[in-house]
């Protein structure tokens, strides 16, 4: 392990492998990321891994387009090679009117932006998804270039290319600690030695208020579970991902025939939870049905919990933070794996003083203390 780097970034899922990628791509060569236990073990190894553009504020619009876009580029150029992203689109449902008329506001703003989505008819929906339960639907909006992503392979895509950069990979080194000297970061304590650094960036996903706790901050980031089952493989027959809002669920059916399943429990308690739970297999198995009724004599082969990194607002928290010099946050909440190309990216753009997409600014954590809160509608 090295002894000193410019840049140490905490964190082996995507979020933290792109962040060590473009900081190296950038120029910055004596980069360390510190993985505790291996790369995609956490969030990125546990995710639902869809990727889509329809959101209904602008941000999260440009941020999930600009990382489509270098999801398509990472595996030919970091070497690694294909991570599996297929675009089978994203089918937006609802039975209710006033979720409809959000989701058509949502669409203008879409438009506005370039991204290629539209509304669709119950029947054009039924014709995209046959085995659909159109029966009191209101709304349907389809994101053609939206879809799915190997998080494994995007994940070592990240790390490979960063490698090829000069970065260095440490997986089973834990952070312990920090050293400082008044407000300024000067080294980070792992259980296998010191790196002396004046840069720190935080991309511990569900763990960045433990690290942050090292500095005597709490940073309002919490773990919520969520879980996911799939089932046996069937022959192929539905290409988009399936998302209700009415359920907050998707469903998708991924390469190998199964059908992958997920929903948001409303009344999820805080807290690092990997325990599964029959109650989640039945309430998914009542929300898939009504959507997909063809799904009720389906076999479930397993099911797992991973963590959402919840802040207030349910946005990602990137940048400085007011404590200290030197010590950044790169936090996707909720939403790292598909945005995690570009939090990279503008965490190196940040870095070297150069303008991103969007102002990263509006993203620091401060944001909460002053009640500058960025509310997402389409949030599942």
């Amino acid at each position: 392990m090295r002894k000193s780097a410019d840049v140490v970034v905490i964190g082996g899922g995507t979020v933290g492998c792109a962040t060590a990628y473009y900081i190296a791509k950038k120029g910055i060569k004596n980069v360390v990321l510190l993985e505790k236990e291996c790369l995609t073990i956490g969030s990125t190894g546990r995710c639902g891994a869809g990727i889509r553009q329809m959101w209904g504020t602008e941000m999260n619009c440009l941020i999930s387009r600009g990382s489509c876009e270098l999801f398509k580029q990472i595996g030919e150029e970091s070497g690694y090679g294909d991570i599996e992203f297929e675009q089978r689109g994203y089918l937006l449902i609802t039975y209710r009117e006033d979720r409809a008329e959000m989701l058509n506001k949502n669409l203008d703003l879409q438009h506005r932006l370039g991204i290629s989505a539209q509304r669709l008819t119950p029947e054009e929906a039924k014709e995209l998804v046959p085995q659909l339960n159109i029966e009191g639907l209101v709304g349907a909006f389809y994101g053609p270039e939206d879809g799915f992503i190997n998080p494994f392979k995007a994940t070592y895509a990240y790390a490979h290319g960063a490698k090829k950069l000069g970065a260095e990979i440490n997986q089973y080194t834990e952070v312990v600690g920090f050293e400082t000297e008044g407000r300024q970061i000067t080294g980070v304590v792992t259980n296998k030695g010191t790196i002396a650094t004046n840069t720190v960036i935080n991309a511990a996903g569900p763990q960045v208020k433990l690290i942050g706790r090292m500095l005597g901050m709490n940073h309002p980031v919490e773990p919520e579970r969520h879980q996911i089952l799939i089932t046996e493989p069937m022959e192929h027959m539905m290409d988009p991902m399936v998302m209700s809002f009415d359920h907050s669920s998707y469903c998708q059916q991924v390469r190998h025939g199964g059908f992958l399943m997920g929903f948001g429990h409303p009344h999820e308690p805080k807290g690092i939870n990997f325990a599964n739970s029959p109650e989640f297999m039945e309430d998914m198995a009542k929300k898939i049905i009504y959507q997909l009724p063809f799904l009720k004599d389906i076999r479930v082969v397993r099911q797992w919990a991973g963590h959402y990194d919840t802040s207030p607002d349910a946005q990602p928290i990137l940048g400085k933070v007011p404590e200290y010099d030197g010590y950044l946050i790169a936090c996707g909440c909720g939403k790292g794996f598909m945005l995690a190309p570009m939090i990279g990216q503008m965490m190196s753009e940040f870095l070297m003083g150069e303008k991103s997409i969007i102002d990263i600014n509006i993203l620091n954590v401060e944001r909460f203390a002053k009640g500058e809160l960025i509310l997402e509608p389409a949030v599942v």
